[in-house]
C-alpha cells in the first residue's frame, strides 16, 4: 500500500492550486468532463456542484452551474496526469488567483507570497473558518473517459483551517500512521489539515 508523504501531498497539490483512448490534449465533452469532475466529492453533493471545466479552446469555463456549497475542477486535458477536485465554494478566489498568477508565468513561490500578501492586505477572500477539498488523482489513463468510470487514482481529503497550528488543533506536522491526518502550512491563511488514505480506488485498484 501507498503512504502520502509530504513529499507526494506537495506534488498532489500542485496543479490547484491528462486517457486510455486519447490522444494528449483531447478535450472530452462537457458532460463526461463533468462525471469526472464530481467523482471525489460525496455522492449526495455530487449532482448539486458547479462544475469548472475546459472548451474546446482549452479555456477554463463554466460548464455546469451549481445549488450547492461545492465547486468542482475538471482535469486539466494539458497536464500528465489525471487530477480532480471539489472544494467548499467559499475557496474559490484562492483558487482562481493561483491560477491567474501561474498562467502569467509565477513562480510557485511567487504565488504564496502574492496571494498572502492580497489576504493580510484583504483584496484576496479567505473565509476564516473550516473548509473542505476533495481530490483524486492518477495517471492519464485513470479515468476513462469512453465509460465515465474511476480506473485507478489516488483519494486525498483535506480540510483547511486558516492559520491552525499544532497548538492551536492537537493535531501534528507529521502523520501519526498512515491514513492519520496531519497539518500542512501551519500558521498560514491556508493551514490544513491532510488526510491521505494511502489506498488507490477505482476498478484496476479492486475498489
Amino acid at each position: 500500500m501507498l503512504v502520502l508523504t509530504k513529499v507526494s501531498a506537495l506534488f498532489l497539490f500542485a496543479a490547484l492550486f491528462s486517457d486510455n483512448m486519447f490522444a494528449q490534449n483531447y478535450i472530452p465533452t462537457a458532460e463526461q468532463q463533468i462525471k469526472a469532475a464530481v467523482s471525489p466529492a460525496p455522492e449526495s453533493m455530487q449532482e448539486g456542484a458547479k462544475v469548472l471545466g475546459y472548451n474546446e479552446a482549452g479555456e477554463l469555463v463554466t460548464i455546469r452551474e451549481g445549488s450547492n456549497e461545492l465547486i468542482c475542477l475538471a482535469d486539466n486535458p494539458t497536464d500528465d496526469r489525471f487530477h480532480v477536485a471539489c472544494y467548499y465554494q467559499g475557496l474559490e478566489p484562492f483558487m482562481n488567483r493561483g491560477r491567474e498568477l501561474r498562467a502569467e508565468g509565477k513562480s510557485g513561490e511567487e504565488v504564496i507570497k502574492i496571494r498572502q500578501r492580497e489576504i493580510e492586505e484583504g483584496s484576496l477572500s479567505m473565509p476564516e473558518k473550516p473548509m473542505a477539498l476533495y481530490s483524486l488523482t492518477g495517471d492519464p489513463g485513470g479515468w476513462d473517459y469512453a465509460t465515465n468510470r474511476l480506473l485507478s487514482a489516488r483519494p486525498l481529503y483535506v480540510v483547511y483551517i486558516p492559520y491552525a497550528t499544532t497548538e492551536s488543533t492537537g493535531i501534528s506536522e507529521n502523520p501519526a500512521s498512515q491514513g492519520a491526518p496531519w497539518l500542512m502550512n501551519p500558521g498560514t491563511p491556508w493551514a490544513h489539515i491532510m488526510v491521505g488514505t494511502g489506498r488507490q480506488l477505482g476498478e484496476e485498484a479492486g475498489d
